[in-house]
């Protein structure tokens, strides 16, 4: 399973409590207040982890707290400071308060750190509230509560490309040929069915990279959340250019005319940006008897440059590869 949309609750530590002492001192019938502060309690801080693929971790425990301060002690002793608490997350996650159903912050970058909700501050010891009129302080105060709060992560795939396409159309294929990522292969629709990002590697004398992320299969009605819905949708939000690859050889009866208009409705109707993003139409399977035909209807009806290729065969991969 791929997890990339949790509901936690989370809660910062509380503050230790200030506590009231004396001094014990021989021939000194009432020593001076000597009663230390409380620690104060840990933060809640979420760090972005390259090496986090997804969300599981919070799917299996919703519930997070950081540890409390300690109270304080005698002879002016401070009650220690509270660990704060961690929480790792992968690049791309957008933190939404569920009070206000806002975002929060997006985290984008490898150990950015953002703190989530603040520990309390610890009490004051008896020694603070000594004056002239007060020699015998017997006054503190308790350590405050941390901060606490419900939260939505979600996650959008980084990609600088996202691999857009009707089921079986070659995403997982393609995704193969140019990266080191295994997404499933198989002859039937819907094998892939969770986002996989994998790494071009370019350039002769320059190590260069482009990441590719080969989006599950959209299908017809997407943007009104049917299949992956907005699950898929959302992971190329932040792709700075999109290929949509299609099936030219009309395998399963599809019409690769018809798949490239439904495609760019679908991609208008969540978000009319995605139309003004650089982008290429990766004509797949040109080995297969029907492909030259429906490539020519195809360039009748687009101006968007076209790429013949064929996983199948290697043909135009070497090209697109350039193009990337």
């Amino acid at each position: 399973m791929f997890y990339d949309e949790v509901k936690i609750s989370a809660k910062a530590g509380d503050g230790g409590d200030g506590i009231v002492s004396f001094r014990r001192e021989k021939y000194v019938p009432k020593g001076g207040p000597n009663g230390g502060d409380g620690g104060c309690g840990g933060n809640v801080i979420l760090e972005g982890d390259r090496n986090v693929g997804d969300l599981r971790n919070f799917h299996f425990k919703p519930q997070w707290k950081a540890r409390n301060g300690q109270p304080g002690m005698g002879r002016d002793k401070h009650g220690r400071n509270a660990e704060n608490l961690i929480m790792k997350v992968p690049l791309g996650t957008v933190v939404i308060d569920q009070a206000s159903q806002k975002p929060i912050i997006e985290i984008l970058e490898h150990e950015q750190e953002f703190v989530l909700l603040e520990g309390g501050r610890g009490g004051l010891g008896n020694r603070h509230f000594k004056s002239s009129t007060n020699r015998v302080p017997r006054q503190c105060t308790p350590g405050k509560p941390g901060e606490e709060g419900e939260f939505k992560f979600v996650l959008k795939s980084i990609a600088d490309v996202g691999l857009v396409g009707f089921p079986n159309a070659g995403k997982s294929s393609l995704t193969r040929q140019f990266t080191n990522a295994r997404p499933r292969i198989a002859p039937y629709p819907f094998t892939t069915l969770n986002p996989s990002v994998g790494i071009v590697e370019y350039g002769d004398g320059d190590y260069r990279t482009v990441l590719l992320a080969d989006i599950p299969g959209l299908i017809e009605g997407a943007s009104d959340n049917r299949g992956l819905g907005h699950r898929f949708l959302r992971h190329i939000e932040r792709c700075k250019k999109l290929i949509l690859i299609l099936d030219m050889g009309g395998v399963d009866e599809r019409d690769p005319v018809d798949d490239y208009q439904q495609l760019l409705s679908e991609l208008e109707r969540y978000d009319p940006a995605f139309l003004e993003r650089p982008r290429l139409l990766a004509a797949n399977k040109m080995d297969l008897p029907k492909a030259s035909a429906n490539l020519k209807r195809l360039r009748k009806i687009t101006k968007d440059e076209i790429l013949p290729l064929s996983c199948e065969t290697g043909e135009g991969l070497e090209e697109l590869k350039e193009q990337l």
